[in-house]
C-alpha cells in the first residue's frame, strides 16, 4: 500500500510538534545559585552578580567550582548613552569581582571577559534587570 506523499508529510509535522523539548543533561544546572543572571559561555558557566557596589562573576564547570586564581577578566556596562569598563579581579575560589559605584538595572548590559590561565578568552553578554 503507497501512502500519499500529503498524508506522510503530516504525519511527519504531526511527531515534530509533539516531539519533547531539549533539556540539558546531567550537570546541567543553569538556575541562578547566587542571586545573578546566568549564561553558558563555551564549556563554562557564568553567572553575574550586579549591584551597585559590586561586579560579582562566578565560575563554574558543569556546576563544579572554577578556580579564577591567576585570572585575568573585564566587565563592560552599556547603559544609556555610555559605558563604563572595570577590571574584575580573582576573589576567592572561583569568583572574580570588581568593587565601585556602578549603574545596574533594567537597560543595561554587562558584557564579560574572562581568561583563565592556560584557556582561552570567554565571553558573555548579560542583561541586567
Amino acid at each position: 500500500m503507497k501512502t500519499a506523499p500529503t498524508a506522510l508529510a503530516a504525519l511527519l509535522a504531526a511527531c515534530a510538534l509533539t516531539a519533547l523539548p531539549a533539556r540539558a543533561g546531567p550537570g546541567h544546572d543553569h538556575s541562578p545559585q547566587h542571586g545573578g543572571i546566568v549564561r553558558d559561555a563555551g564549556q563554562l558557566t557564568l553567572e553575574l552578580v550586579a549591584r551597585p557596589d559590586a561586579l560579582i562573576l562566578h565560575v563554574s564547570d558543569h556546576n563544579k567550582p572554577v578556580a579564577t586564581g591567576g585570572a585575568r577578566g573585564t566587565a563592560t556596562l552599556y547603559g544609556g548613552s555610555g559605558k563604563v569598563v572595570v577590571e574584575l579581579l580573582p576573589a576567592g575560589a572561583n569568583r572574580m569581582e570588581a568593587r565601585g559605584s556602578f549603574k545596574v538595572g533594567v537597560g543595561v548590559r554587562a558584557a564579560v571577559a574572562l581568561a583563565l590561565p592556560g584557556k582561552a578568552e570567554t565571553k558573555a553578554t548579560f542583561n541586567l534587570k
